[in-house]
């Protein structure tokens, strides 16, 4: 079932973390990006929306890196449900994907909740003083249409960030697959 991010408003900070690379030991921690304008991807390895912006994903990402942004991801998903969204199974597939980012597992889910995050993909850019600038879809494209996947809308809001010219007036949000909850954690008023 598709889902749509809900509503955040910008400018709001963002919340602090600290997780583990998927299938590894090693901690990433939100204050390393301080400073640097920081993007906060939920996603996992199954997802059909995902999946589909998957390549352009790590090649943007790749270049967005390089102009200053830090950039992560964090798969929420429970893996008990959902054995392909495993901490085990994240490291080849950001190898398939080309990511060249940290990829995050969010075991208690509690840092999908601090985001508000509820869809795969759900896309958070936040600026160089940790607050949101940008919170919406990557494009137009999705797996059933036949528009090419280009990373239109966030590059756009990306470009605005570096740049520290005003938030995009106009975002729409992400639309995904709903980040799929342990039974009994759903956030409260889940649908």
């Amino acid at each position: 079932m598709a889902m749509t991010a809900k509503d955040l408003p910008v400018g709001g900070a963002m919340p602090a973390f600290s997780l583990p690379e998927g299938g590894q030991s090693t901690l990433w921690s939100s204050t390393s990006a301080r400073g640097k304008p920081l993007l906060v991807l939920f996603i996992c390895n199954h997802c059909p929306y995902v999946l589909h912006i998957s390549r352009q994903l790590g090649e943007l990402a790749r270049q967005w890196q390089n102009q200053g942004v830090q950039v992560v991801a964090i798969n929420s998903n429970d893996p008990d449900t959902y054995p392909e969204d495993a901490p085990e199974k994240m490291p080849a597939e950001a190898q398939r994907a080309g990511y060249d980012f940290p990829y995050l597992f969010d075991a208690d889910q509690a840092v999908a909740k601090a985001f508000n995050a509820v869809c795969t993909p759900d896309i958070f850019l936040f600026d160089q003083a940790g607050k949101l600038f940008y919170h919406g879809q990557f494009d137009d494209s999705r797996p059933k249409n036949t528009l090419p996947v280009t990373g239109k809308d966030l590059s756009e809001a990306v470009a605005a960030v570096l740049e520290k010219r005003e938030p995009p007036a106009k975002v729409l949000p992400s639309v995904g697959c709903s980040i799929k909850w342990r039974a009994g954690n759903e956030p409260e008023g889940w649908a």
